[in-house]
């Protein structure tokens, strides 16, 4: 059996700039019944290694470092002996909610994650955060857009380390590129398409989105 898509929904909270708000979060498993990855380990440790079970768990990538996408990084890694990934643009965030421990290793543009007989490519999408990045694997037609692109728009902007028009550049450049029937997993909320998305950029850009 050939790499597959697993999605786990978990609970808890987003803070940031003083406030803080209740979010569900996409945490993404990506592998077959031997090995996964895992993309954004969100809230709840034992919730995502349960639903790793006995797959031997090869990666931990954080598509950024706002704390509802890491809060439970450094408990699974712990816990299954696997390395954190992100990229370096996005450590001061992370310092935010993990002051005392690093990740194990950066993430890198174009840099290549295999899982499963399948290629993840790295692709660095700054704007909702620095270090932004989204995983794009042709062999399953999947890009994990983490909170860059969301059915309906961009990410958020209006927050410290984000910036507006960097994010349109990510989304216009890198992402509405790929193929249009590009299954697009997001880091909150339903899934899309590239094609779903490509024709509203302009729209996004007039609204300041």
């Amino acid at each position: 059996m050939g790499a597959r898509i697993e999605r786990l929904v978990t609970s808890g909270q987003f803070t940031l700039d003083g406030g803080t708000w209740d979010v569900d979060n996409n945490v993404w498993i990506v592998g077959d019944d031997q090995e996964v990855i895992v993309i954004d380990a969100a809230h709840d440790a034992d919730a995502i290694a349960a639903a790793v079970g006995d797959r031997r768990l090869t990666a931990i990538v954080c598509t950024h470092a706002h704390n509802d996408h890491i809060d439970a990084a450094p408990a699974l890694a712990d816990r299954a002996g696997a390395p954190v990934l992100l990229h370096p643009d996005d450590l001061p965030l992370w310092k935010q909610t993990h002051p005392d421990r690093a990740p194990d290793a950066e993430l890198t543009d174009r840099q290549t994650l295999a899982v499963a007989g399948a290629e993840l490519t790295v692709l660095h999408t700054p704007g909702h955060a620095p270090g932004a990045v989204c995983l794009y694997t042709p062999a399953l037609g999947a890009l994990f857009s983490g909170d860059t692109l969301f059915a309906g728009g961009p990410g958020a902007t209006g927050r410290s380390y984000s910036d507006f028009p960097t994010i349109i550049d990510s989304i216009g450049r890198r992402l509405l590129a790929l193929p249009g029937d590009t299954v697009v997993h997001t880091g909150h909320g339903e899934t899309t398409t590239i094609g779903a998305e490509a024709p509203h950029l302009q729209e996004w850009i007039d609204r300041g989105f």
